[in-house]
């Protein structure tokens, strides 16, 4: 592998479980450059009062940190693989964690370590391309989302006007035809803004509250 495979290697590696100092680096920088998505992502819970958020793959918090400060009275949970991200993270809200506003968990969306039923509100920015298994990974969503609940995964499916066909192809051929297999309804995917030239996306759906 030559130098610049290496480099490319390392980045990808560092993209997808950021560690040490440059994973800390690569933490504040997605923050930088997704503010525009995230805050729309969660313009578009339409959060009501006393709601149970989880964050999947909430990096350095920028977005839980958001959320907290929210006049709803919120809980809001972020997990993340990092645990170089998670402790920015804590750093970064460290009032809302002492408040038990908030708490943060090491883990994947694979296998998550929560009860069945205990989020109002599931969401995602950025981080569906590194689920390792899409069904698995819904399947472990719909068990911690509460009848009625949301779900909501932000990600992008363009650049400078081109689309990106294989993106594409997976919303369409896997993630929204496993979410209805699992009895998602109101399924939707939302334009979202061009963020650093980006187009971002969201597919969206509720938990269905009948048997």
């Amino acid at each position: 592998m030559n130098v610049k495979a290496k480099f490319q290697h390392l980045m990808d590696t560092q993209y997808s479980r950021p560690a040490g100092v440059l994973g800390w680096f690569i933490g504040e920088k997605m923050i930088r450059q997704h503010k525009p998505e995230t805050l729309w992502t969660i313009e578009n819970l339409q959060l009501q009062e006393n709601e149970r958020i989880l964050e999947i793959g909430c990096g350095a918090g920028s977005a839980m940190k958001q959320i907290a400060s929210l006049n709803g009275c919120h809980k809001v949970t972020g997990l993340d693989v990092s645990e170089t991200l998670l402790q920015s993270a804590a750093l970064r809200n460290k009032k809302a964690i002492r408040q038990k506003q908030m708490a943060l968990v090491h883990g994947s969306v694979e296998e998550m370590p929560f009860p069945n039923e205990k989020f109002t509100a599931v969401f995602s920015i950025h981080s569906v391309y590194f689920w390792e298994d899409l069904s698995i990974s819904l399947k472990e969503i719909e068990r911690v989302l509460s009848p009625g609940g949301t779900v909501l995964i932000t990600l992008c499916d363009g650049k400078d006007g081109k689309d990106w066909g294989a993106i594409k192809k997976m919303i369409q051929s896997e993630l929204l035809p496993i979410m209805e297999q699992f009895k998602f309804e109101d399924l939707r995917v939302l334009e979202g803004p061009v963020s650093r030239g980006y187009h971002t996306v969201a597919v969206c759906g509720v938990k269905s509250s009948t048997l």
